[in-house]
């Protein structure tokens, strides 16, 4: 396959270099650090992305989109996530949340919720983990009873990212008792954040403010218009929203640009030693087949395809992200761990690569699902 992306592609990626250079300081390495500051950074650049359309590139116009190609959202995504992803927690209602609406909200539901979106004005956060049932999330057990009308939902969720800001939930929660299959039952609520009986507990972690929190829900009412692609049909919802999130983590282009300027700070290649330039080589291999096996997902997504690829694409982009924070490890040696300090080597960003990069073995997923989605796809479910 041809993935040049086109002229209007590479016009669109230098634009966006040109806004990150200007409105991104140096030293960012994220929205969720200890310096509030950070966060109004990201606050501020999705408004300006907003206001040039560029923060839902590929939606189509109707959505509040520019009707681009997925190619040229898949520029968005590397040159975002490059760059620290300076979308911050805006990242998850554009990445997947908005595009499972259009695929299963109804028109009221698309009205409400896609406008806000894309303009970058709301914060989106995925009620699916839960202490028993992370990676198996088919076992879930929060419940939703029928109350009237509506519901009333009670149970508890765990490593919920932006919790704290956002103002609303996707819940994943189970109407009526499992059938033979536990996904059966599992359904999808568009769920206000501000609704009575929701807690929500920051849990301590390497990963800095907002990323992980526990939430809790006691007897919480969800009204029927808050049901996301019918009662009992959240598998299906699930599966397309975890296909997007995965391919939508981009952050081989990262590992790419980290590796460029480890070179440039060591004044090229061909100024390390042999065993480095050796072990610089083979990290770039993997992350460019990292980056080929993302696009061949993106591929057949958008032909509509139903398969692994995006797990396949999720695996390869795991490994190079750790591949690549060991090799900045070893190369900065003590200095890699002087975290945003001013004279830190590359601005601390060593330290801040490693903490994710070890992270990004659960998130979306484990790897060890990954695989198992893989092979049950190469030689079919056990017998």
């Amino acid at each position: 396959m041809d993935y040049d992306f086109g002229e209007r592609a590479s016009e669109l990626r230098g634009r966006l270099r040109e806004l990150i250079a200007a409105e991104i300081p140096e030293d960012y390495l994220g929205a969720f650090t200890d310096d509030p500051a950070d966060l109004e950074v990201a606050q501020r650049f999705c408004r300006t992305l907003a206001a040039e359309g560029l923060l839902t590139v590929a939606w189509p116009e109707e959505y509040g989109g520019g009707g681009g190609s997925v190619w040229e959202q898949t520029v968005v995504r590397e040159e975002m996530w490059a760059h620290h992803e300076p979308r911050g927690a805006q990242y998850m209602g554009l990445n997947w949340v908005g595009p499972a609406i259009m695929a299963f909200g109804n028109d009221e539901q698309k009205r409400r919720h896609l406008p806000p979106i894309a303009a970058g004005e709301v914060i989106w956060c995925q009620g699916f983990s839960e202490p028993g049932a992370g990676s198996d999330l088919a076992s879930l057990t929060t419940r939703a009873e029928p109350d009237g009308d509506g519901y009333l939902v009670t149970g508890q969720k765990i490593w919920t990212s932006y919790a704290q800001m956002a103002q609303w939930c996707v819940l994943a929660a189970r109407v009526g008792s499992p059938g033979p299959k536990k996904h059966e039952g599992i359904t999808i609520f568009l769920l206000p954040m501000d609704r009575p009986g929701i807690t929500v507990r920051p849990i301590a972690s390497m990963l800095g403010p907002h990323h992980l929190n526990e939430v809790f829900f006691d007897s919480v009412r969800i009204e029927p218009d808050e049901v996301l692609g019918g009662a009992g049909n959240g598998w299906a919802v699930i599966r397309r929203a975890l296909a997007h999130e995965r391919v939508g983590i981009a952050r081989y282009a990262r590992c790419d640009r980290l590796l460029s300027l480890h070179a440039r700070r060591a004044g090229g290649v061909g100024e390390m030693t042999p065993e480095a330039q050796a072990e610089w080589a083979r990290a770039l291999v993997r992350v460019r087949v990292a980056r080929l096996l993302a696009y061949r997902a993106v591929a057949r997504q958008d032909e509509g395809i139903d398969d692994a690829s995006a797990s396949t694409a999720r695996i390869a982009v795991t490994r190079c992200d750790q591949d690549v924070a060991e090799l900045l490890f070893d190369a900065l040696e003590g200095d890699s761990l002087r975290n945003r300090a001013s004279s830190a080597p590359l601005h601390g960003v060593a330290e801040d690569h490693w903490r994710y990069a070890q992270a990004a073995t659960v998130a979306s997923g484990t790897i060890e699902i990954q695989r198992m989605l893989v092979a049950r796809e190469l030689i079919g479910p056990p017998a």
